[in-house]
């Protein structure tokens, strides 16, 4: 039966579960993707986004003439300028080169106000830095502002207790977790869930290689939304039974064996969970239910990850580029 939604932003969750039966060869358990690209903005940011934003209107922290104010590489941002644009409010978006030309097209589209952050930060060497100090100079200097802050705000990942609930009411049981990490609001969200419920599920954190999150050492990443250069106020200890770190050109091969393999078009840090799986799946127990959380759309990365120019430009000649996987020789740049 069709279900009518009042209005785009209740299409927001209860988010497809997908069986994965062709990427793996022979796979001694069973493996589901929670397919958070089909939420209307796109990603799995369009929970917490809605979920901060209905927050502050219902303590009058935002008001019909406040000016949405956050720093974002895309998804939180497309998911913010959506809401925004439904319920009226001005939105600037603090972003940086980093930002993709699409993703950017996507705010403009929305209504959003794109201000970009030309510099990384003196002191850090990290546009992250530079954008929240952005963010903060604009506060200071536009009346009635709020910063839905993703970084802290913990309705970031209060959002994605739903997240856990809807993958729970469909399987049943849950024995593996895998999520990528960037704020942490969707481990910490699902971390939270699974601990208040008494549930049994392990979770597998991704962290890209190059991320401090749990404790890596810095270095410059291509992936954006995946891994931080700054330890995230929501990181706590214990959020995850164990940490995946995956390369950037994992995610590139994880991303092109999805769309190869089982026809999923996803984002870079899904392509990391993917490869997350691969490195793990000999520790994974017979029979066991086991799900990855992928979290948004490949249109986004056309220019990058699934370009072969881009794939060229910063891992060498994809032609001369053969991959291993599960017994079979692969070509790189064949999608």
């Amino acid at each position: 039966m069709q279900v009518i939604k009042d209005s785009i932003l209740s299409a927001i969750g209860n988010t497809p579960l997908v069986r994965l039966t062709r990427v793996f060869q022979d796979l001694h358990f069973n493996l589901y993707a929670k397919i958070e690209s089909l939420n209307p903005g796109g990603s799995a940011k369009d929970r917490p986004a809605i979920s901060i934003l209905k927050h502050g209107i219902e303590t009058r922290s935002i008001r019909p003439d406040t000016v949405i104010i956050e720093s974002s590489s895309g998804n939180m941002g497309i998911g913010l300028a959506m809401a925004c644009s439904y319920f009226g409010l001005k939105f600037i978006c603090v972003v940086d080169p980093k930002t993709t030309t699409r993703n950017i097209q996507l705010l403009e589209a929305y209504g959003a106000q794109v201000d970009m952050v030309t510099e990384p930060h003196p002191e850090t060497g990290e546009y992250l830095q530079a954008r929240l100090d952005r963010v903060r100079s604009l506060l200071e200097t536009i009346k009635h502002s709020f910063w839905p802050n993703q970084y802290q705000n913990e309705y970031n990942p209060i959002a994605y207790h739903q997240t856990m609930s809807e993958i729970l009411s469909a399987l049943g049981r849950v024995d593996y977790l895998f999520c990528a990490t960037s704020t942490c609001g969707t481990l910490r969200g699902c971390a939270e869930y699974i601990r208040d419920h008494n549930l049994q599920t392990k979770i597998f954190a991704v962290d890209a290689e190059g991320s401090v999150i749990f404790g890596g050492r810095k270095a410059p990443r291509l992936i954006p939304g995946h891994g931080a250069a700054v330890r995230p106020p929501l990181f706590r200890p214990g959020l995850a039974d164990e940490c995946v770190h995956v390369s950037d050109l994992d995610c590139v091969i994880g991303c092109r064996r999805l769309v190869r393999d089982e026809a999923i078009l996803t984002g870079g840090s899904s392509g990391a969970v993917i490869m997350a799986v691969d490195k793990t799946k000999r520790q994974i127990p017979k029979d066991s239910v086991c799900v990855m959380i992928l979290s948004d759309r490949g249109e986004r990365y056309l220019d990058t990850i699934y370009s072969d120019a881009w794939v060229e430009e910063h891992f060498g000649d994809v032609s001369h580029l053969w991959l291993q996987t599960e017994g079979v020789e692969t070509c790189l740049s064949a999608v």
